[in-house]
């Protein structure tokens, strides 16, 4: 069974950056894409960005292109979203997750996706 603890959220100012990190447990996640996903308030969960198991190759939603950059380092078996330039529309609750062993590609639904962290809530004030 595998683990996903999300750290780093909070409270900025609009135009400020803010990285939330996931950190895997219970086994390896090198053999396996990952995402990241939001839920603001009062709306459904979407797909923020993705990225492929080795990070050669990644997925952005088009509301967070050019502000936001997922990254991986295998090695510690964690995964971060380094989000910039922060608007209050990105206030929201944000989870990570992991495809299924062998996935290797970056998914974009929520149905490609088999773990799931509890989330991190990040508040971006005008």
């Amino acid at each position: 069974q595998v683990q996903l603890v999300e750290s780093g959220g909070g409270l900025v100012q609009a135009g400020g950056s803010l990285r939330i990190s996931c950190a895997a447990s219970g086994r390896t996640l090198s053999a396996t894409a990952m995402g990241w996903f939001r839920q603001p308030p009062g709306k459904e969960r979407e797909l923020v960005a993705a990225i492929s198991w080795d990070g050669g190759s990644a997925y952005y939603a088009d509301s967070v292109k050019d502000r936001f950059t997922v990254s991986r380092d295998n090695a510690k078996n964690t995964v971060y979203l380094q989000m910039n330039n922060l608007k209050p529309e990105d206030t929201a609750a944000y989870y990570c997750a992991a495809r299924s062993l062998g996935q290797y590609s970056p998914g974009t639904n929520e149905w490609d996706y088999k773990y799931w962290g509890q989330g991190a809530q990040v508040i971006v004030s005008a």
